[in-house]
């Protein structure tokens, strides 16, 4: 209440017409010990400049401040175009709740449909919904609607996704009976397709992986058979290589962060999801569509609610259906901007990139690449001394890697996992290098 634009009369008329005398009085039934929580700032009545200053103060004791990232796993530092916020910041988008009553919410929908269209050209599918949280998400309820289909009881899950991502997928699988097999993988940071069992609901496989390898799809759905395969995709880099839908993918899921949101401490996130048509009635979420009125005028729909709150429960595909829009829409603009020409050069550069510095970081003695495999902007790099001491000797020199144990689950010893988008320069990446070497 202190930092909103009322004045002191302002405020006692208001609590003056509700019954209360101060604004402690109106918050007297919240427990003390809730209460204590949101006055951790301790900051006194003061300006907005001076409230900036003091929280800028507070954020800048942030491990990350002022640290140069070179952080993957799932979230990326890619650069944001100026005209992604400047179209968030529009009030009938940034002030938008979910779109019930089509007639008055046509901008909405336009913009999901227009998101639920570059998804399924990026990832080379025929349709997509817009209403999944974030990737890891996404995968997990690809993962029940494989099973609602195929209803086996077991999927086959490649190794090398996301350790989170194989977290959230256990908790979602646990409870509805669902086994999960997992895959091992080699030398080469693949997993062979070769030990996928039979008589499996979907085989999950995640490129590029969490060990930064690009899979290799081709002849993998023609190895399960009738068992779905649930591709989690990376975006960027379908600016360069063939996208899952090509090699015959039937869900493909992603994180969205990379396409025109911010790193942001982890969040907000988006979860794509895209499908075949054949399999349009399990897809969880909701699909806006485009029709014609009575009239013959072009106008958007919500065209597919498969939720609890929209149809008989038993029916429900999934409770999950949050109003992703505003970040959808960022995810939208960034895609547009870009274009097709814009995403292949983007894939381009950090491609370019991340190789150049590996094979900086190659010459240096002990230091090798953990895997043989192709890589795209990640990859993982054994160290000759403790993991845990080369990212400190590296955070001295400003810059910033995921810690060791987050390779830990994946059964990567002695690994640093290092992520070089767009955004990094030359100059950092010849720092990166020489830092490793103890130099500077």
């Amino acid at each position: 209440m202190r930092y909103i634009p009322n004045t002191g009369s302002d405020r006692e008329e208001m609590l003056a017409a509700i019954g209360r005398s101060s604004i402690e009085e109106l918050f007297s039934d919240i427990p003390e010990p809730v209460l204590k929580r949101f006055r951790l700032l301790g900051l006194p009545p003061r300006s907005e400049i001076e409230v900036a200053s003091e929280i800028g103060e507070l954020a800048s004791a942030n491990e990350g401040a002022g640290l140069i990232p070179f952080l993957g796993g799932g979230v990326y530092d890619h650069y944001v175009p100026s005209i992604v916020a400047h179209i968030l910041s529009r009030p009938e988008f940034y002030t938008a709740y979910t779109p019930y009553q089509p007639e008055v919410s046509q901008g909405t929908l336009t913009a999901m449909f227009e998101f639920q269209t570059l998804v399924c050209e990026l990832y080379g599918m025929e349709v997509a919904n817009a209403s999944m949280y974030d990737g890891a998400t996404a995968l997990a309820e690809a993962a029940l609607m494989a099973e609602r289909i195929n209803r086996r009881g077991r999927i086959a899950v490649a190794r090398t996704i996301f350790p989170h991502y194989r977290r959230v997928l256990e908790t979602y699988c646990w409870p509805a009976g669902i086994s999960l097999v997992d895959l091992p993988y080699s030398r080469t940071g693949r997993f062979d397709p070769a030990d996928v069992p039979d008589r499996i609901s979907a085989l999950i496989v995640q490129t590029p992986n969490a060990l930064g390898v690009i899979e290799d799809l081709a002849g993998m759905k023609e190895r399960i058979g009738d068992a779905l395969l649930v591709v989690s995709a990376y975006p960027p880099p379908f600016g360069l290589i063939e996208p899952p839908g090509r090699f015959g993918a039937d869900v493909v899921v992603g994180e969205g962060q990379p396409l025109g949101l911010p790193l942001g401490f982890g969040g907000p996130l988006l979860g794509l999801f895209a499908t075949r048509k054949d399999y349009l009635r399990q897809m969880p979420g909701r699909i806006a569509g485009r029709t014609v009125d009575a009239d013959g005028n072009v106008g958007y729909v919500m065209a597919a609610q498969t939720r609890e709150q929209h149809i008989r429960r038993a029916r429900a595909t999934s409770n999950i259906c949050t109003n992703s829009a505003l970040c959808a829409l960022a995810a939208a603009v960034y895609l547009a901007s870009l274009g097709s020409s814009g995403l292949r050069r983007l894939a381009g550069l950090n491609l370019e990139k991340a190789h150049y510095l590996a094979a900086g970081i190659s010459e240096l003695d002990g230091y090798e690449l953990a895997f043989t495999g192709p890589f795209f902007n990640e990859f993982v790099v054994r160290t000759p001394e403790e993991p845990d001491s080369v990212r400190e000797r590296l955070r001295r020199a400003g810059f910033l890697v995921s810690p060791a144990d987050h390779l830990e689950p994946l059964g990567v010893e002695r690994g640093i996992r290092i992520a070089v988008t767009e955004k990094r320069t030359r100059d950092e990446l010849d720092r990166f290098v020489a830092a490793l070497k103890g130099e500077g």
